[in-house]
C-alpha cells in the first residue's frame, strides 16, 4: 500500500532529515520525495510517498506518532492519503458536452483513477452521454428562484454518494458559499481563457477584438472570488489574425479538454498543494 503525506509549515532547519528518519524508524519506505521553499512566505512544503513493510499494520498509530513527534514541534498543517481507496468524483455539466465526453473517455480508458458516483446538470440535454457511459444522471434545474432548494438536493446527493470533489466540466452556474466552504479546494473548475486576462462570459470575443496572439484556458479551485481560484494547470495556443471567433472557440476547447483533465489528475494523484490562494504543484 502507497501512502502519500503533505506537508507545509513555517521553513526551519531539520525537516526533511527528522521527518524521513521517523519514517524509516517506522517501518517505511521513501519511493518520492519533493520539497520546496516559498522564501517570501518563509513556508516549506513537502510531498512523500511512503511504501511500508509488509509487517506494518497500525496506519492510525503511525498518524498518531506522526502528530505528536513531528506535527506539533514543527507547527505542520499536513494530510495523509493511501491509495487502497479510489477518490470519488461528481461531474456537474450544463450544456457544453466536450468536457463531459472527455473525463468519461478517460475515466472509461482506466487513466483517471477514480470513481464517478454520477453526473449532474441544470438542463438534460446530456443525459445521453451518461447514459453511453452508464453513469447515473440527475438533473436539478438550477435558477434565482429555486436557488436554494437546488443547493439542498446538490449537496444531499453529494453526501449520500459521500462524494471526496467535484469537477465543474463547464457547468454554468455560479457555485455558492455554502457548497465551496464544504468542499475546500476541492472543487475543481475549467475557465474557457488565460486567467487572470479576459475573464466573464465571453473571453473570446474579448481575445478576438483586442487581437491577441495566443488564446488558452486555466483549471483551478473554486473560490467564493469568481474565477480567482487556485490555478491548477493552464496552456496556450497561437492565433493570428486569420482566425475567425469559431476559430478561437474551437482551439480553446480542445485546450479546455486538457488543462481540466491535468487539473483533475494533479489532484487526484495528490500533487497540489494550496497556501494563500496559490498552488505549488509538485512533478
Amino acid at each position: 500500500m502507497k501512502t502519500t503525506i503533505l506537508v507545509h509549515c513555517p521553513d526551519q532547519s531539520g525537516i526533511i532529515s527528522t521527518v524521513t528518519g521517523f519514517i524509516y524508524t517506522n517501518h517505511g519506505n521513501i519511493v518520492y520525495l519533493d520539497q520546496h521553499v516559498d522564501k517570501p512566505a518563509d513556508v516549506f512544503f513537502m510531498r512523500i510517498v511512503i511504501e511500508f513493510a509488509d509487517t506494518f499494520s497500525n496506519l492510525d498509530h503511525f498518524k498518531s506518532l506522526f502528530q505528536d513527534e513531528l506535527a506539533s514541534p514543527y507547527t505542520m498543517e499536513w494530510s495523509l492519503h493511501t491509495d487502497d481507496k479510489l477518490p470519488k468524483m461528481a461531474i456537474f455539466v450544463s450544456k457544453y458536452n466536450h468536457c463531459l465526453y472527455d473525463l468519461l473517455s478517460r475515466y472509461r480508458s482506466g487513466e483517471l483513477a477514480v470513481e464517478i458516483p454520477f453526473v449532474l446538470s441544470n438542463h438534460t440535454d446530456l443525459k445521453h452521454i451518461a447514459d453511453q457511459f452508464e453513469i447515473p444522471f440527475f438533473h436539478i434545474p438550477f435558477n434565482k428562484q429555486n436557488r436554494v432548494e437546488a443547493e439542498k438536493e446538490q449537496l444531499a446527493l453529494l453526501e449520500k454518494y459521500e462524494i471526496d470533489f467535484i469537477v465543474l466540466a463547464r457547468y454554468m452556474q455560479i457555485v455558492s458559499g455554502n457548497l465551496i466552504s464544504k468542499f475546500p479546494n476541492r472543487i475543481i473548475n475549467i475557465h474557457h481563457s488565460f486567467l487572470p486576462a479576459f475573464a466573464g462570459a465571453k473571453p473570446y470575443h474579448a481575445a478576438f477584438k483586442r487581437g491577441v496572439k495566443i488564446i488558452g484556458a486555466t483549471s483551478h479551485y473554486v473560490t467564493e472570488e469568481l474565477d480567482e481560484g487556485p490555478i491548477i494547470e493552464q496552456d496556450v495556443t497561437t492565433v493570428t489574425h486569420s482566425h475567425s471567433i469559431e476559430d478561437f472557440i474551437t482551439k480553446g476547447r480542445d485546450l479546455e479538454k486538457i488543462v481540466l483533465s491535468r487539473g483533475v489528475k494533479l489532484h487526484i494523484a495528490r500533487k497540489t498543494m494550496v497556501y494563500n490562494n496559490k498552488t505549488v504543484i509538485f512533478s
